[in-house]
C-alpha cells in the first residue's frame, strides 16, 4: 500500500514539476512579448478575451496569468472590465493542458527528456536553454502522467479503495456536490487545476471512477484554480485587484451552479460532441484494465463548460464585473496612499511580469509623491504658511524609503532566473527609480530654498515672482506628463519630452538674465535674487531628470 501512496504521489510531482518548468520555459522564451501584449488590450472584450485564451494556452497556466493581470490592475495598467475579460479567455486556455494530456503522448516522454536535459543545462545560448526547459517539461509531464497511472493500477482490485471511490458517484445530487466540493479542496491544496485534473484523469483511465463522477471532480477543479488569484490580492492596495479576483471566483462558482442544474443534459452533449464530432469511441470501452477514452471526454468536458461559461458570461460582462465589485471590501487602504510603504505580493516572486508589473505601480506612486512634495514646495512659496513647510521632511522620508524598497525588490528580482528582454526591463526601472529619487533631492532643496525665503521674509520684485511661478508650471506640467507615462506611454512621448525640457532650458536662461539685469539697477535685494537664481537651476534640473524618465520609458517599451 505504501508503494502505491509513493508511486502516485511520486507521479503527481513529476508531472507538477514538468507543468511548471514547461511554464516558466514559455515564460521566459516569450519575455516581455507576454506583458506587452496583455497591456495592449483595448475595451474590446472580445478581444480581451480571445487574447486572453491565447496567452493562457502559450504559457500553459491561467494561474500564471491571472497573478499578471491582478498585478496590471493593482499597478493601474489596465482597468478593471478589461482584465476581467481577459480572464475569461484564460479559463478557455487553461484548458489545453487538459486537451494535450488527452492525446496519449506518453511514448514521448522520455525521448523528450533526453533531449531537453542537455539543451537546458548544457547550451550556451539562452534561447536553447528555455527551449531544453519547455521540452524537459513536456517529458516530465507525461512520464509523471504514466508513474501515476501506473501507481494507481493495483488500486482496481483493491476492496476497500473501490468502497471508497464509490462514494465518489454522480448518480444523486449529494454525490455530484461532494465530486465538486472534493475536487475544489484538492485543487486549492495543489494551487493548480492543471495537476488536479491530470490526476483525475488517471484516476478515470484506470476505471477507478465513472465520467460523470471525473466531470463532477473537474468542475470543482474549476473552482479551486480561484485561490491563486484570490491569494495574489493579500496586501494589494488598489481596490480594482481585489474586485477582479472575486469576479473570477464568481465567473467559475456561479458558472459550476448552473452546470449542476444541466448536468445530465451537459454530459449528453460532452458525449455526443465527443463521439460524432471527434468520432471517438464511447468512455466506458474497455481496452485491457484501462479506459483509454476517458481522458478525451474530460478533456472535452473541460474545455466545453469553460467556453461555454465565458461566453455566457462575456455578453454579460458587466454585470459580472458589478458582482465581484459587491463582494469586495469597499476600501483596502488606510489613510495617505502617498505615505504607505511599498508592500510586494509574495506570490509574484517566480513571475518576473507579475514582479515587474507591481514594481510599475509603486513606482508610478513614487512619482506622485514628489509631485506632490513639489506642489507643496510651491504652496509654502506662495502661501508663506509655516505649516506647509513642516510637511517637506515627511515627503523627502517617504521618497527615500520609497527609493530603497523598490531598489532592494528588482535587485532580487534581477538574481531570479530571467531572459534578457526582462533583464533590460530590470535596469531601466531601477534607472527611472533613480532620476525619481535624485527629482526627490532637487525638489527637497528646492523646498529648504523656499523655506528659508519664509523664515527670512525675503522679498521678490513682481515681475521675478511672476517668471518663478510660469516656470513652476512648467516643470509641474513635465512631472505630470512622466508620471503618466509610467503607467501608459502617450504617443511622442519623447517629441513632448524634449519640447518641454527646451521650454524649460530657454526659460531659465531667460529669466536669469532678466534677473540679473534687475540685480544690477538695484531693483531686487543681492540674497532674494541669488535665492532666486539658485530656484531656477533646481527646477532646470528636475526638468533634466525628467527627459532622463521619459528616455528609459520610451527605451523599455
Amino acid at each position: 500500500m505504501l508503494n502505491i501512496l509513493v508511486q502516485t504521489l511520486g507521479g503527481l510531482g513529476i508531472f507538477i514539476l514538468g507543468m511548471k518548468l514547461m511554464t516558466e520555459g514559455l515564460q521566459m522564451a516569450a519575455g516581455n512579448r507576454i506583458r506587452n501584449v496583455l497591456k495592449a488590450v483595448s475595451d474590446n472584450r472580445v478581444v480581451g478575451f480571445a487574447t486572453g485564451a491565447a496567452v493562457t494556452a502559450l504559457v500553459q497556466s491561467s494561474s500564471a496569468t491571472t497573478v499578471m493581470l491582478i498585478s496590471f490592475v493593482s499597478a493601474g495598467l489596465m482597468s478593471l472590465t478589461q482584465a476581467v475579460g481577459v480572464m475569461l479567455g484564460c479559463n478557455v486556455g487553461t484548458t489545453m493542458t487538459a486537451q494535450l494530456i488527452a492525446f496519449k503522448l506518453s511514448n514521448l516522454a522520455l525521448p523528450a527528456i533526453a533531449l531537453g536535459v542537455p539543451l537546458k543545462y548544457f547550451s550556451t545560448r539562452k534561447k536553447y536553454r528555455y527551449l531544453g526547459e519547455v521540452i524537459l517539461g513536456f517529458g516530465l509531464l507525461f512520464f509523471g502522467m504514466t508513474v501515476m497511472g501506473d501507481g494507481l493500477k493495483p488500486l482496481r482490485v483493491e476492496p476497500e479503495f473501490i468502497a471508497f471511490f464509490t462514494k465518489f458517484n454522480a448518480a444523486s445530487f449529494g454525490g455530484i456536490l461532494l465530486c465538486v466540493a472534493t475536487g475544489c479542496g484538492l485543487t486549492m491544496i495543489l494551487q493548480s487545476s492543471s495537476a488536479t485534473v491530470g490526476l483525475t484523469m488517471a484516476l478515470a483511465t484506470q476505471g477507478l471512477l465513472d465520467f460523470p463522477s471525473a466531470m463532477a471532480l473537474v468542475l470543482g477543479e474549476n473552482i479551486g484554480t480561484t485561490i491563486t488569484a484570490e491569494l495574489a490580492t493579500i496586501g494589494a492596495s488598489n481596490i480594482d485587484s481585489h474586485r477582479a479576483a472575486r469576479s473570477n471566483t464568481m465567473f467559475n462558482v456561479l458558472g459550476v451552479m448552473i452546470m449542476l442544474l444541466i448536468f445530465p443534459w451537459f454530459l449528453q452533449g460532452v458525449e455526443w460532441i465527443t463521439q460524432n464530432v471527434m468520432g471517438a469511441e464511447p468512455w466506458d470501452l474497455h481496452v485491457g484494465e484501462e479506459y483509454p477514452h476517458m481522458a478525451r471526454y474530460l478533456a472535452n468536458g473541460h474545455t466545453l463548460f469553460n467556453l461555454t461559461n465565458a461566453l455566457v458570461f462575456l455578453v454579460f460582462l458587466p454585470l459580472l464585473v458589478r458582482v465581484g465589485t459587491w463582494l469586495s471590501p469597499k476600501d483596502k487602504t488606510t489613510g495617505d496612499s502617498l505615505f504607505r510603504q511599498p508592500v510586494f505580493d509574495q506570490h509574484v516572486e517566480d513571475n518576473p511580469v507579475a514582479a515587474l508589473a507591481q514594481v510599475r505601480g509603486e513606482i508610478h506612486r513614487m512619482s506622485l509623491t514628489v509631485r506632490a512634495a513639489y506642489n507643496n514646495a510651491l504652496e509654502c512659496l506662495e502661501t508663506r504658511d509655516h505649516r506647509t513647510i513642516r510637511q517637506r521632511q515627511r515627503f523627502e522620508d517617504q521618497v527615500n524609503a520609497m527609493h530603497r524598497a523598490i531598489s532592494t525588490f528588482l535587485a532580487k528580482t534581477m538574481q531570479s532566473e530571467i531572459n534578457e528582454a526582462i533583464s533590460n526591463d530590470i535596469a531601466e526601472q531601477m534607472r527611472v527609480v533613480n532620476n525619481l529619487e535624485r527629482i526627490g533631492d532637487a525638489v527637497e532643496a528646492f523646498g529648504l530654498l523656499c523655506e528659508d525665503i519664509v523664515d527670512k521674509e525675503l522679498k521678490f520684485n513682481e515681475v521675478a515672482m511672476r517668471d518663478l511661478f510660469i516656470i513652476a508650471a512648467k516643470v509641474d506640467e513635465f512631472l505630470r506628463m512622466i508620471s503618466d507615462a509610467l503607467i501608459r506611454e502617450p504617443e511622442g512621448l519623447m517629441e513632448k519630452a524634449e519640447e518641454a525640457e527646451r521650454t524649460i532650458d530657454s526659460m531659465r536662461e531667460s529669466m536669469r538674465e532678466s534677473h540679473i539685469e534687475r540685480l544690477k539697477i538695484g531693483k531686487c535685494g543681492i540674497e532674494g535674487g541669488l535665492t532666486f537664481i539658485n530656484l531656477l537651476a533646481r527646477l532646470e534640473k528636475i526638468g533634466d531628470y525628467c527627459y532622463s524618465i521619459a528616455r528609459s520609458v520610451t527605451s523599455e517599451n
